[in-house]
Formats: C-alpha cells, structure tokens, sequence
C-alpha cells in the first residue's frame, strides 16, 4: 500500500468562517482514499495562528513562546479534524516517530516543536515512513514566481527543482507564523530524502484528490 503524506495548511482546515460542507466533503474523500492508501495528515495553524502570534509578537513575547502558541493551534486543528474522521487516531502525537507508529488508516497531527512550521513536519514525517508522495495543499494553486495573494500578474510554475527553491528561500527559519508556501527546514529535508513533493490548492478537493492519486493536476511539482 502506498503511503501519501499530506500537509494540510490551517488556512485550508479554517478561512474566514467554518464550512462545513467543505468539512464533511474533505473528510469523505479521505476515508474513500484511505481504502487504497495510508493517509497520514499533518494539520497547520493558518490564519488563527497567525493572529495569536501577531497579538504575542505585539506583546512582546519571545519567538520560542510564539512558536509554541502556534504549535497549540495546529494541534486544535488536527483534533478537529479527528474528532470527524471515523477512520483516524483521535489522540494527537507530539512527535512524527510517534505519529509513524499509529496503526490507522489515517493518522492526524500538527505541529511537533519550535524553530518551524508544520510543512517541515509532514517532510520529516514523509522521511520517516518512506511515503510515496509529499503533498503540501495551500491556500493557492501551487508556486508562483511571487506572491499571488498580492501580484494578480504573478505566473503559477508547474515545475521548479528544489534547488531552485532553496537558492530563493533558503532553509532557515527565523520567525514564527511566517507565511511562505513552503519553509526553508521543510525544503532542506525535502532535498535530503528525495521526496516526490506536489503543492496544490487544498480549497479545490478534486485537484487535491488527482495529486494524491499522481493524476496530472493544477498545481507545481517539485522536481528533486
């Protein structure tokens, strides 16, 4: 059976307001596909985050206690997300090597420890269990060459190597709740390990559903 690591951004998990249609929508497509591969799902913090570490940042708190605000919030995340999948562990694991020994046919968490996000977690975790596919579903439709939250004119990539990532991001980590498609820790591991790793718009399920089933899809594969 394959194996197919997931990095499920929060701003997927919860935009503006809670849709729980999309909820029911993306929970039916798991437990359909966990029939014919071992989901493991690592669930991000997203805009709710971000807006307790800007309030923390604003008082004043250390980047380390920033992180680990966000870390709790993934985790809240992630047990939202089990508490509504039949077919997943509903303890949350603080560690990718505990998360590797669930034996479920999904397996949910969020965030591990500071110093980066949980895209870095789902790389690590693909590592450790030797997935098939890394996929990192955002809130856009893959890499662009900037920002397209903020550039209408900015083009999607459909192939960019690792190394080309790198020399533009790095693989530092140098605050919390930053907000980049994929982290600098996460591309360091994704080079290492050699991970077949595609970013596709977590918003739009049937792109999503044609990555996990290495269909061709609307989105950005990352060439190792």
């Amino acid at each position: 059976m394959e194996k197919i690591v997931i990095s499920l951004g929060g701003s997927v998990i919860l935009s503006e307001e809670a849709d729980v249609n999309f909820f029911k929508k993306l929970t039916n497509m798991f437990e359909k596909l966990c029939k014919k591969y071992k989901i493991y799902l690592v669930i991000g913090g997203g805009r709710t985050a971000r807006t307790y570490i800007k309030l923390g940042r604003e008082l004043k708190f250390d980047e380390k206690s920033l992180d680990e605000i966000g870390i709790d919030i993934t985790r809240l995340n992630a047990k939202l997300l089990t508490n509504i999948l039949r077919t997943s562990n509903k303890k949350i694991p603080s560690t990718t090597s505990d998360a590797k020994k669930i034996n479920k046919p999904i397996v949910v968490m969020g965030g591990t420890t500071p110093g980066h996000s949980t895209d870095m977690v789902g790389a690590e975790l693909a590592e450790k269990v030797n997935a098939d596919r890394y996929i990192i579903a955002t809130n856009v439709d893959g890499v662009y060459d900037k920002d397209p939250n903020k550039y209408p004119d900015a083009k999607q990539l459909k192939k960019i190597s690792i190394q080309e990532l790198i020399d533009e991001y790095g693989t530092g980590w140098d605050m919390a709740g930053k907000n980049v498609v994929i982290d600098g820790p996460a591309l360091k591991i994704i080079k290492r390990a050699k991970l077949n790793t595609y970013v596709v718009n977590g918003k739009k399920l049937d792109q999503m559903e044609k990555a996990i089933l290495d269909q061709s899809f609307n989105g950005t594969k990352i060439s190792v």
